[in-house]
C-alpha cells in the first residue's frame, strides 16, 4: 500500500511541472506571438535603417544644394542691382551737360533715398577728377583716384563690369565705411570729344553679410564667397582667417566645378557645396559637416527604436493578457497541484472554469486528492500500529533476556550467602519491572525514567562485581518534564556490553539530564572501547550492512523519539575509539502536569 502511494505522489509533480515556466502554455503563447512581431518589426526597423542611411548624404548634399541655390540667386539680384545703377549712369551720361548732370544727380537722388544698401555714387574723369558725388561729402585729396587699380583697369576695359573685393572706403574725409565697389567704364561727348570716364557704384558690405548669414547648413554649417584669386570676399569668422586662426581648403575649392565633394578638413569629415555666382568671378562655398549628419540618422535610429520599443511592448502585453485569459484555469489548476507536492491535500472539489479539457482535468484531480486523503490515513494508521508493535517487540526482547540473567545473579549470590546483595538486587528488580509497566503509558515522569535507569545499573553493578561506577546528574528543573520511557535503559544496556566489557582498566558511566533551550536533553557518557567510524555509519540506516552491530538499541531508541516527536529529535554519537562514547538524546519540552501520576 505504502509503494503505490509513493507511485502517485510521483504522478504530482510531473503533473504540475509540464506547463511551468518556459513551457507554460501562457509563455508559449506569449512568447511565439511577441518572437513573430518582434521579428517582422525588426525587419521592417531595418529597412527603414538601411534606406535613410543609404539616401542621408546624398539628400543633405541635395538640400544643401537647394539652400546654397537661394542663397547664390539673392546674391546675384543684388551683383545685378549695381549693374542696372552702372547703365543707368551710361545712359544719362552719354553726353555731357550741365542739364545732364544735374539730371543724373537729381536720378540718384531718388534711388539713394529707395535703396538703403547704397553707400555712394561717384563719376570720375579720364584722369581722376570728380563730376559727381551722391551724396556729397568732402574728398579725401590725399586718396589719388587715378593711382587705383580698379581705376587703370575700368578706364582700360570700359565694357566690362569690376567688382571688388569688400574694402574700407577712403573717397571722403572722415568717412570709412566696408563697402562692395562695382565700377564700369562711360564713353561720353565732352567739349566736342569723345572720352573714357568711370562710373562706382559702393554697396553697403552688411547686406551680403545679411544674405550668408540667413543660410543654415546644420549647426555648424556655414557659407562663405571666394573670388577667382582665392581671395575671401565673405566668411563668418573673417576675422579669424585674417589673423591665421583658422584656415579654409580655397585651392580645392578653385578647382572645383560647381557640386558638392567630401573632404577630411583637419581631422573632420565634411561636405563642400561650390556655387558659381553670375555677373562675377565669384564663388560660394557651403561647408556642412557629416558628424551632425550622423546625428541626424541617430535621432532618426531613435525615433525607430522607440518605434520599435513601444510596437514590442505593446505587443508583449497584449499576448500576456490574451495567453493568461487562456491560461489562467490551467494555472489555478497547476496551482493546487503544487499545494499536493508540498503535502497540502486540504483541498475540498475544486472547480475551475474554463473549457472542456480543463474542467475533466479538474475532475480527475478532485477523485485523485479523494483517494490520496484514503491512503494517507490508512497510511497513518498502520504506521501508528506498527510503532507500537516495535516497542512491544523492543520491551520483549529486553525483559526475558534481562530476567534471566538478574534471576540467575539472585540465585548465585544466595548460594554465596550473601543475603544483603540479594535484598538489594531483588528491591532494584521489582522498581525497575514497576516502572517498565507503568501502566502501559508511554510518556512517564523524568523522575521516574532516571529511577529506571538507575535500578538497572544497580542490578548491572552488582551483576559485574562492581566491574564500574556510575553517576547520575539530574537538574533540578529537568524533574518538572515528561518524557518517553525506556529510552535511557538501551543506550547505558549498550554502553556496558559493548563499551565497558571490552576494556581491561574500571569503568565509569554518567548519566545527565538538563533542560537547554527548547528541549529536554539526556546524555550518557562512558569511557568504554568506543565505536569505529565504520560501525557509527551502520547504526541509523534502516537495512544495516552488519546484522550483528551494536547500535540495536540505539537505533530502537532513536526511532521511537522521531516517530513520537518528528525529525528534529532523536540520538547522536560522539565516539572515540579506546577514548569513549557520548550519546545525546534530545525530546521536546513536556510540561509536567499536577497530580499525573503513573502508578
Amino acid at each position: 500500500m505504502k509503494s503505490k502511494l509513493k507511485r502517485i505522489l510521483k504522478k504530482v509533480p510531473k503533473a504540475a511541472r509540464r506547463g511551468f515556466r518556459i513551457n507554460s502554455i501562457q509563455s508559449i503563447i506569449t512568447l511565439s506571438f511577441s518572437a513573430v512581431t518582434m521579428l517582422a518589426m525588426t525587419m521592417v526597423g531595418i529597412g527603414l535603417y538601411s534606406s535613410f542611411s543609404d539616401n542621408a548624404e546624398v539628400n543633405a548634399a541635395s538640400s544643401a544644394q537647394q539652400i546654397m541655390e537661394q542663397a547664390t540667386i539673392n546674391l546675384e539680384n543684388y551683383l545685378e542691382d549695381m549693374m542696372e545703377i552702372s547703365d543707368i549712369i551710361r545712359k544719362n551720361m552719354r553726353e555731357v551737360t550741365p542739364n545732364s548732370i544735374q539730371n543724373l544727380d537729381n536720378l540718384l537722388s531718388l534711388t539713394l533715398e529707395m535703396r538703403k544698401d547704397i553707400v555712394t555714387v561717384a563719376i570720375y574723369t579720364g584722369n581722376g577728377n570728380v563730376i559727381l558725388t551722391n551724396p556729397v561729402y568732402d574728398t579725401d585729396y590725399n586718396y589719388q583716384i587715378h593711382e587705383q587699380e580698379w581705376f587703370k583697369q575700368t578706364i582700360s576695359n570700359p565694357d566690362m563690369y569690376l567688382i571688388q573685393p569688400p574694402y574700407v572706403q577712403r573717397l571722403f574725409e572722415g568717412r570709412r565705411p566696408w563697402v562692395v565697389s562695382m565700377s564700369s567704364g562711360l564713353s561720353v561727348e565732352y567739349l566736342g570729344r569723345t572720352e573714357t570716364w568711370a562710373a562706382m557704384v559702393d554697396l553697403n558690405f552688411s547686406l551680403i553679410e545679411q544674405l550668408c548669414n540667413r543660410v543654415s547648413l546644420g549647426k555648424r554649417g556655414y557659407i562663405y564667397i571666394v573670388d577667382e584669386y582665392g581671395n575671401i570676399i565673405y566668411h563668418p569668422q573673417q576675422q579669424l582667417l585674417y589673423s591665421g586662426l583658422k584656415q579654409e581648403s580655397i585651392s580645392e575649392v578653385l578647382e572645383q566645378e560647381q557640386g558638392s565633394f567630401i573632404e577630411d578638413f583637419q581631422g573632420e569629415s565634411r561636405i563642400s557645396t561650390v556655387k558659381n555666382i553670375q555677373f562675377s568671378n565669384w564663388k560660394m562655398v557651403g561647408i556642412s559637416y557629416v558628424d551632425e549628419l550622423a546625428e541626424n540618422q541617430w535621432d532618426l535610429n531613435n525615433y525607430i527604436m522607440y518605434i520599435l520599443i513601444f510596437g514590442i511592448v505593446f505587443v508583449i502585453l497584449a499576448s500576456i493578457f490574451l495567453s493568461s485569459k487562456i491560461s489562467k484555469p490551467i494555472k489555478r489548476l497547476e496551482h493546487q497541484m503544487n499545494r499536493v507536492e508540498q503535502g497540502d491535500f486540504d483541498i475540498e472539489n475544486l472547480e475551475v472554469k474554463g473549457e472542456d479539457e480543463v474542467k475533466r482535468l479538474t475532475k480527475a484531480f478532485n477523485l485523485m486528492i479523494s483517494r490520496i486523503k484514503q491512503l494517507m490515513e490508512q497510511i497513518v494508521n498502520e504506521q501508528e500500529e506498527k510503532r507500537k508493535s516495535e516497542f512491544k517487540a523492543l520491551q520483549a526482547q529486553i525483559n526475558p533476556h534481562f530476567l534471566y540473567n538478574t534471576l540467575d545473579s539472585i540465585i548465585w549470590m544466595n548460594e554465596n550467602q550473601n543475603h544483603q546483595g540479594v535484598s538489594e538486587m531483588t528491591a532494584a528488580l521489582a522498581k525497575f519491572f514497576r516502572i517498565s509497566i507503568s501502566k502501559g503509558n508511554e510518556i512517564i515522569d523524568v523522575a521516574d525514567e532516571i529511577e529506571h535507569v538507575g535500578n538497572y545499573l544497580l542490578i548491572q553493578k552488582i551483576r559485574y562485581k562492581n566491574k564500574f561506577d556510575y553517576s547520575i546528574d539530574v537538574q533540578e528543573q529537568a524533574y518538572g518534564y515528561r518524557t518517553l520511557k525506556l529510552i535511557l535503559q538501551p543506550i547505558v544496556e549498550n554502553a556496558i556490553y559493548h563499551g565497558i566489557n571490552k576494556i581491561q582498566e574500571k569503568g565509569e558511566i554518567n548519566i545527565r539530564a538538563v533542560v537547554e533551550n527548547d528541549h529536554l536533553l539526556f546524555s550518557v557518557t562512558d569511557n568504554g572501547y568506543g565505536i569505529k567510524p565504520e560501525r557509527l555509519k551502520e547504526i541509523f540506516k534502516r537495512e544495516p550492512t552488519n546484522k550483528r552491530t551494536s547500535g540495536v538499541g540505539l537505533k530502537n531508541v532513536h526511532e521511537r523519539i522521531q516517530l513520537s516527536y518528528g525529525s528534529g529529535f532523536g540520538v547522536d554519537i560522539e565516539s572515540i575509539i579506546e577514548v569513549g562514547t557520548t550519546v545525546n538524546i534530545r525530546i521536546p519540552l513536556i510540561k509536567l502536569q499536577k497530580g499525573e501520576n503513573n502508578e
